[in-house]
């Protein structure tokens, strides 16, 4: 790789892969399950991070991620909600990343991890319900994703294969298929 300028197949040498703060950050384009794909290959556009959302955009923005088949996505969206959401709250984002790095697994084959974090983060979004009082937090259907995460985690586990990350996508807010709120649940 010497002085040509290259750093590696079809990445140009000026790439450094840093943010602006000089933390690692991958260029690579990713395909929708958050895999990197090579340097100058079209990718499916990265979620931008460090967004402050409402709650309600939240879930709205992640919905629709899951329900596009892009699981890693929905990810970074909770990732920012735990983030940068109140403190009182950050298990619960937390525990709703985790169903959907789970979800991202399944689909990509990690069978082991997928269940694994699909329960880790059913148990995490359960507990926080549980000691806040609140199953239905903006109205997310905790109880309904964590029998969601469960059966799924169980299903990977027996047909040892992986999802179509779409088709299995959970509905956050429970209800039915149009995803509405189903109560506050404070």
């Amino acid at each position: 790789m010497g002085s040509t300028g290259e750093t590696g197949p079809g990445r140009p040498g000026d790439a450094r892969d840093r943010d602006s703060e000089g933390r690692a950050r991958s260029a690579r384009p990713r395909d929708g399950l958050g895999r990197p794909l090579p340097y100058d290959a079209d990718g499916v556009p990265r979620q931008p991070e460090g967004v402050v959302r409402t709650p309600e955009e939240t879930v709205a923005e992640a919905q629709r991620l899951l329900d596009e088949g892009k699981p890693f996505h929905a990810h970074e969206v909770f990732e920012d909600a735990w983030k940068s959401g109140p403190d009182e709250e950050r298990e619960l984002w937390r525990g709703l990343a985790q169903l959907a790095v789970g979800l991202t697994h399944a689909a990509r084959g990690n069978l082991t991890g997928g269940a694994r974090l699909l329960r880790r983060g059913a148990g995490a979004a359960e507990a926080w319900a549980s000691e806040s009082g609140r199953s239905l937090p903006h109205g997310i259907d905790v109880p309904g994703l964590a029998t969601w995460a469960r059966e799924l985690a169980g299903e990977v586990e027996r047909e040892g294969r992986a999802v179509d990350a779409g088709a299995r996508a959970p509905r956050l807010r429970g209800g039915g298929p149009s995803g509405e709120p189903v109560a506050d649940g404070k």
